[in-house]
C-alpha cells in the first residue's frame, strides 16, 4: 500500500493553520467534496520482472579426461648357482699353568742384603743431582727439517717486476700480507702498486690467486696487521704517505689514510707499527718512520683521515754523544731513520735504525723539543737518549728481544748482525752472515736464543746460539738466481711458520722443523748469561767477546 499526499492551498502560520493541521483537514474552508491537505490514499502494487536473469541463466559444461593406460609387467630372477659355506675356529687347546722357576731364596736373601747398602747409596746421590733439572719429556714426532709449504706470488705485480718490500700476518695466524714495490735504484714515487693477502686455511688455496688484492697509486714499502682487527692492515708509501687497509672489504678497501700534507713524511715509509694508546689499551695508533728524520704518531679520525696526534724528529745536533760518529755531509741536519722495534717490556723504549748506520736507543716520553723547521701541526720532540756503535753502512732492520728487556739485535748493509745490550754501546756480538746486504732480522717469538736473517744472496739464515755462536743452523735457499730475500716474519700463532719475501715478488712460506720451536731447557738462563757476559757457552768454540 502506498500513501500519497494531496496538494493543498498554501496557508499562513497561525491558530486557524494550525487546528486545520490537527484536524485533517476537515474543519477546511475548501468546501465539502474537497479533500483536505494531507489524506491517505491506497494505490495497487506494480511489478517488473527481470530479463535479466532468464538471458543468464546458469550454464553447465561437463568435461572428463583420461590418463593413458598404464602398462606392467612382471619379470623374476634366479641365480643360477647356490652355495653354503662354514667356518668354524679350531678348539683352543688349553693353557697350562706356568711353572715357577725355582730360586735359592737363602743365597737371594744374602745378595740383597749385601747390595742394599751400596744401592741405597746410589740412590740418594740421584735424588740430590741436578742433571736432569728443566727437562721436559716431548712425545710429539720430530721434524728434523725445514720444508716449504707454500709459494705465494701475484702475477701482475712479478709481471711489472716488483719487489716483495714487506709480509705480515694477522692476528689469527690464518693471513699472510705482503706489500708490492722497490727497493733498489730508480724513482718509484709514481709506480702503481698492490698488497695482496692469503688465507692459509681456506680450502682450494690458489697460490697464484690472492684472496683480496688492493691497488696502491705509489709503490708499497712496509706493512703491518692490527694486533687485534685480523683484517685491518696498515701501509706506508713511497710517497711518504700512511694508509690503512681492510683488506675483507677489496672493492673498497681503505679506511684510512693521512694526504699530502705538511705533516706528511716527505721521504719514503721504511716502517709502520701499531702502539696502543697510553689510555686505553683496546684502541690503537699507527707509528711511521721515515728517513726525513720524523718518527710520527697517527689517529684515525673522521673523513677517513689520519690524524697526527704525536711527532718526533731525529736533529744531528741533539744526538747523544756517548759514542763517536762520522760527520754528516755539510748542512744535513736531520737523521734518516729507516727501522724501528719497540721494547716488550718498557712500551715506551724503542729503538731506531738509521742511514748512518748507528741504532739510537729513543723513547716515547721525551720532552725536548726537536731543534727543527719541518712544519707539523704538533711539536716535534727528539726522543733520542743513547746512541750505539754503527755498522759500516745503513742499518735495514731491527728486533728486539722478547725475552730479554736489554737485548736487541741490528742487520745493515755491511752484511753483519749485531747483538746490542742497551746497557752499553759497544755490540756484545757481531756475526758477518753476507758478503751482501742483510734486509731483516727477526727474533723468534717461541725461542730465546733463535733468530732468522734475510740475506742480498738469496738465503733465509736460522740461528740457535745454544749450537753455534758463529754460523746458522740452517741455511734455506729461498731463490735460485741469488736474488735478494728482502723481508721475513715468524708466525705469532703458528708458530712452526715463518713467511719470507724476495726480489722475484715471490713470498715463500716455510714449515721450521721442531728444534726451533721447543725451548730448550735452562735456555732463559743462557739468555741470561749471553746479556751479561757477551756469549752463549757452546760446547767447542771459543767465546765471541
Amino acid at each position: 500500500m502506498a500513501t500519497r499526499a494531496q496538494p493543498g492551498p498554501f496557508r499562513p502560520a497561525g491558530s486557524a493553520g494550525a487546528e486545520a493541521l490537527a484536524t485533517g483537514g476537515a474543519a477546511s474552508a475548501g468546501g465539502p467534496g474537497r479533500p483536505g491537505p494531507l489524506q491517505d490514499e491506497t494505490l495497487g502494487v506494480a511489478s517488473v520482472p527481470s530479463q535479466w536473469r532468464g538471458v543468464q541463466g546458469i550454464r553447465r559444461e561437463t568435461k572428463s579426461c583420461q590418463t593413458a593406460s598404464i602398462a606392467t609387467a612382471e619379470a623374476s630372477v634366479q641365480t643360477r648357482k647356490h652355495a653354503d659355506a662354514e667356518v668354524q675356529t679350531e678348539v683352543p687347546a688349553p693353557v697350562g699353568a706356568r711353572t715357577v722357576a725355582q730360586h735359592d731364596s737363602p743365597r737371594l736373601a744374602a745378595f740383597l742384603r749385601r747390595v742394599e747398602a751400596m744401592v741405597i747409596r746410589e740412590l740418594n746421590k740421584n735424588w740430590q743431582s741436578h742433571a736432569f733439572d728443566g727437562f721436559e719429556v716431548n712425545w710429539t714426532e720430530q721434524q728434523p727439517t725445514v720444508t716449504c709449504l707454500h709459494t705465494l706470488g701475484y702475477p701482475p705485480a712479478q709481471g711489472q717486476g716488483l719487489h716483495v718490500t714487506s709480509v705480515s700476518w694477522n692476528t689469527t695466524g690464518s693471513v699472510v700480507a705482503c706489500a708490492y714495490g722497490r727497493l733498489d735504484d730508480g724513482d718509484w714515487s709514481t709506480l702503481k702498486s698492490f698488497v695482496c693477502a692469503w688465507n692459509l686455511d681456506r680450502r682450494g688455496l690458489n697460490p697464484q690467486q690472492p684472496s683480496a688484492v688492493v691497488e696502491v697509486p705509489s709503490a708499497v714499502m712496509c706493512l703491518a696487521f692490527h694486533p687485534t682487527q685480523p683484517s685491518h692492515v696498515a701501509g706506508g708509501l713511497y710517497s711518504g704517505e700512511v694508509l690503512v687497509w681492510d683488506v675483507s672489504h677489496p672493492e673498497d678497501p681503505l679506511l684510512w689514510r693521512t694526504g699530502l700534507t705538511d705533516d706528511t713524511h716527505t721521504d719514503p715509509v721504511y716502517q709502520v707499527l701499531w702502539l696502543p694508546e697510553p689510555r686505553h689499551s683496546h684502541r690503537f695508533q699507527v707509528l711511521s718512520v721515515a728517513t726525513d728524520g720524523k718518527v710520527l704518531l697517527w689517529q684515525g679520525g673522521g673523513a677517513g683521515q689520519l690524524q697526527l696526534t704525536e711527532g718526533f724528529a731525529l736533529v744531528v745536533q741533539q744526538l747523544p754523544r756517548n759514542t763517536k760518529l762520522k760527520k754528516p755531509p755539510r748542512g744535513e741536519t736531520e737523521v734518516g731513520a729507516t727501522a724501528v722495534a719497540f721494547s716488550g717490556f718498557d712500551p715506551s723504549l724503542f729503538v731506531l735504525g738509521t742511514e748512518g748506520g748507528f741504532p739510537l736507543k729513543c723513547s716515547l716520553a721525551a720532552e725536548e723539543a726537536a731543534l727543527t723547521r719541518m712544519p707539523s701541526s704538533v711539536p716535534l720532540r727528539a726522543p733520542a737518549r743513547f746512541t750505539f756503535s754503527p755498522h759500516g753502512g745503513p742499518i735495514y732492520s731491527v728486533s728486539c728481544s722478547p725475552f730479554h728487556r736489554n737485548l736487541f739485535l741490528s742487520a745493515g748493509t755491511d752484511g753483519h748482525i749485531h747483538l746490542y745490550s742497551m746497557l752499553q754501546a759497544q755490540p756484545l756480538a757481531s756475526l758477518q752472515l753476507s758478503h751482501k746486504y742483510l734486509f731483516a732480522v727477526r727474533w723468534s717469538p717461541v725461542r730465546p736464543l733463535v733468530f732468522a736473517a734475510a740475506s742480498g744472496e738469496g738465503d733465509v739464515q736460522l740461528f740457535d746460539l745454544r749450537k753455534s755462536s758463529q754460523k746458522p743452523t740452517v741455511s734455506i735457499k729461498q731463490t735460485q738466481d741469488d736474488s735478494p730475500v728482502y723481508c721475513l716474519e715468524f708466525n705469532r700463532q703458528q708458530t712452526q711458520l715463518l713467511a719470507a719475501g724476495d726480489a722475484k715478488g715471490t713470498v715463500k712460506v716455510w714449515q721450521l722443523s721442531t728444534e726451533f720451536t721447543e725451548q730448550g731447557p735452562r735456555e732463559a738462563e743462557d739468555l741470561e748469561q749471553l746479556a751479561a757476559e757477551g756469549d752463549v757457552a757452546v760446547p767447542g768454540e771459543e767465546r765471541v767477546q
